[in-house]
């Protein structure tokens, strides 16, 4: 019988951060538990809370290079570090759970002050800067990667390869037949670039993939998400090109899209590489290279050598590079439907399970066994490929 408990998720306020927390928060309350969220103004904001889930907003100060933030940034993490104690006297948390992000921060404080078993959960293939400060004192240390830098050694008997949550939408993919591809079928192309969009797909996609082969250009169906301030203008593009392309500024759909696409190009943020994974989608990737610690060339990583992506760095993310890298994997027999079934095993569809599992493993439980990531085999990956399905034997 499920003994019903209460816990503390502490999350920044980006959808990075948020949505994994509101993932575990879902799972947490489905089995009985109580949950609380902390967070900021801008968490407050991100859609998909679930109902049941109460809501905190802490100070939380950021202390940058700049000293004339230290003594402001001190002082309102003090201030939230104060108000979190106050929240688990009340509420009794049998576990704190942070997400990465500044808010994260003063919570975790108040839940060593408190004495209250505490972990943190990584998205990115670099530890972030709140996990890092607080990596020491906690408890256990949730991973997605399995090689994550800034990860100190003396912390592995504590760090737990579970993997980063997936929606519901997108899990359901992975049961699902890789798109069919014949020589004349239709090649559907899907290109995201996070949230916002990203101007360096507008800029260059057009041009890449109008470069492709006639046999192969003549083919392709294109749905590319992009800026407001850029669709117009690739939108004229892909008309000169005459490439069918279907734009918008969000794809509210973009589970099913994922299901049909042949392939996809974007950026290679946590989420991104997690549903990429979980539906088994081979893609071709241009990290971020302002990221925080340049996370997305890291995120990346496991994705190509297992032969499920192809990455470009921005500064050589040309049309002529782009068309080369679509051609070589695209004309070659077979390629795309192996290059599919890597991502798919690098999938870790039971990450919220796996997390929820290892959580309630703290503040009373007898067992405090930890949730081991599972690579998923049973029924292995549906393809239409017979070379493919000789592989997979």
């Amino acid at each position: 019988m499920s003994i019903s408990r209460h816990y503390v998720l502490a999350a920044g306020g980006t959808g990075g951060h948020i949505i994994p927390a509101y993932a575990l928060g879902a799972e947490l309350l489905r089995r009985g538990h109580h949950v609380a969220l902390i967070t900021d103004e801008r968490g407050t904001k991100i859609p998909g809370c679930p109902e049941k889930m109460a809501t905190h907003v802490l100070p939380a100060g950021r202390i940058t290079k700049n000293p004339k933030s230290w003594v402001g940034g001190a002082r309102a993490i003090w201030a939230g570090r104060k108000m979190a104690k106050q929240l688990y006297s009340s509420f009794g948390p049998s576990a704190v759970i942070g997400f990465g992000g500044y808010p994260a921060f003063p919570a975790l404080l108040g839940a060593f002050a408190n004495k209250i078993p505490a972990l943190v959960h990584e998205q990115n293939a670099v530890l972030g800067r709140v996990n890092r400060m607080t990596a020491r004192k906690v408890s256990g240390i949730i991973t997605a990667y399995p090689d994550v830098q800034r990860l100190n050694t003396a912390h592995k008997d504590k760090t737990h390869l579970l993997g980063n949550p997936v929606r519901e939408e997108v899990l359901a993919l992975r049961d699902q037949t890789y798109p069919p591809l014949d020589e004349e079928g239709i090649f559907r192309v899907l290109v995201t670039g996070g949230s916002q969009g990203a101007s360096i797909l507008s800029d260059v996609v057009p041009d890449g993939l109008a470069r492709l082969p006639l046999n192969l250009r003549r083919r392709l169906q294109v749905t590319q998400q992009c800026r407001e301030e850029d669709i117009s203008a690739v939108r004229e593009s892909y008309a000169k090109h005459e490439i069918p392309a279907e734009l918008a500024t969000y794809l509210p759909d973009l589970p099913e899209r994922l299901g049909w696409a042949h392939i996809v190009i974007g950026r290679a943020g946590a989420s991104t590489i997690a549903e990429l994974t979980a539906a088994g989608r081979p893609a071709i990737l241009v990290p971020l290279p302002i990221a925080t610690d340049d996370h997305q060339s890291h995120n990346v990583k496991e994705m190509v050598e297992a032969g499920g992506a192809r990455a470009i760095a921005q500064p050589k993310f040309t049309p002529v590079e782009l068309a080369k890298q679509v051609q070589a994997i695209a004309l070659k027999p077979g390629a795309l439907e192996n290059a599919a079934k890597a991502a798919w095993k690098c999938g870790r569809p039971n990450a919220v399970q796996d997390i929820a599992d290892l959580v309630e493993g703290f503040g009373g439980a007898g067992n405090m066994k930890a949730a081991k990531a599972k690579r998923e085999g049973v029924g292995g990956f549906k393809g239409p490929s017979p070379a493919m399905a000789r592989d997979a034997s």
